[in-house]
């Protein structure tokens, strides 16, 4: 990762008098007229669900406060720990989802991505269960396959939303009683038509000014699960080359935002909705512009000249922003 030295000079940074103290983190960027809107969230459906209702309360407050009507949710993986019992008829789903991100307040769809504790077996597929429990329809939660393309907003959309299954297959030593392991993740095959779609669907004519891509795992992070070796060899040159704006995921217990030299990709990682928060391995001011070990929830306003990207912890205050226009420019707001 040497070569992907972070510049600081190649993002443009905002000294705006609203962010001129610590004290002002806890306003938000102020109302954009006309933007779309939609919050963000990873690694959520812990077992222990004492953090995830802080941030689940963080976000309607937040919601309320600023008069905001979401038009859509990112579930961003692992949205279940441990059992689903039940399956798609689980009494989770009524209290660790419906009740928990409530449709008075987030009347919108929920569209989600599998996360690596999605695939553990309990003792069935999570896996069937969220994909059964989306096709009957009844629920805000939206999930067509594991992998799938979506229009944001749906009247004038402003993004191209491509979501993707991260959960790639990798070499597992054998058990104990030395037979081979299970490996709960995409089947190669399925690895490798997930790619030829990702490619199909990048080279499709724009019709939005954004495209984003969505998945569980980041390509790059500063945390402790660090940069994902094949993801880099697989997607990245993608997002490359068909200059992808932006790359939301989870997975590490943070949050963080990532630039890179001539890289057309802002990695946006929202990972703090509730299971048990991570260290970070790299310091920030080394690789970021930005990582906190902190709850929180992220949001996304976008209009046809720019998304603006929010951090906000567990209370709905605003730790880091940025905007990126469709040409690429980025801009630090705090």
């Amino acid at each position: 990762m040497n070569r992907r030295r972070f510049l600081l000079q190649s993002v443009s940074f905002s000294a705006l008098g609203l962010w001129a103290s610590r004290s002002s983190l806890a306003k938000t960027t102020p109302s954009i007229p006309g933007a779309a809107e939609l919050l963000m969230l990873g690694d959520w459906g812990y077992l222990n669900p004492a953090a995830q209702q802080v941030v689940a309360r963080g976000m309607a407050s937040h919601t309320q406060q600023h008069n905001l009507k979401p038009q859509a949710l990112l579930m961003l993986g692992d949205n279940w720990y441990e059992a689903l019992e039940g399956g798609a008829d689980s009494e989770r789903w009524k209290t660790g989802f419906e009740e928990m991100y409530p449709k008075s307040i987030f009347d919108c769809p929920a569209y989600a991505v599998l996360g690596n504790h999605d695939y553990q077996i309990f003792p069935t597929s999570k896996v069937d269960a969220e994909l059964e429990y989306a096709r009957r329809g009844h629920s805000r939660w939206t999930m067509p396959a594991k992998w799938y393309a979506f229009k944001f907003p749906e009247q004038k959309p402003l993004i191209t939303f491509i979501a993707l299954d991260s959960n790639m297959p990798h070499p597992l030593a054998p058990g104990k009683n030395g037979k081979p392991s299970v490996n709960f993740t995409l089947t190669e095959e399925e690895r490798v038509t997930q790619l030829s779609w990702l490619e199909a669907e990048l080279k499709k004519p724009r019709t939005t000014p954004f495209t984003v891509a969505i998945g569980h795992h980041p390509v790059f992070s500063d945390g402790p699960h660090g940069d994902h070796r094949m993801l880099i060899r697989d997607w990245d040159p993608l997002f490359r080359q068909y200059g992808v704006h932006a790359y939301f995921a989870g997975h590490d217990h943070d949050l963080q935002h990532l630039e890179f030299e001539g890289h057309p990709t802002t990695y946006f990682l929202s990972g703090g909705g509730g299971a048990d928060l991570y260290d970070l391995k790299v310091d920030p001011s080394k690789r970021g512009p930005y990582g906190q070990k902190v709850y929180g929830f992220s949001r996304l306003s976008v209009t046809p000249n720019k998304m603006t990207l929010q951090h906000l912890d567990g209370e709905g205050r605003l730790v880091h922003a940025l905007e990126k226009t469709p040409e690429g420019k980025v801009t630090i707001l705090t």
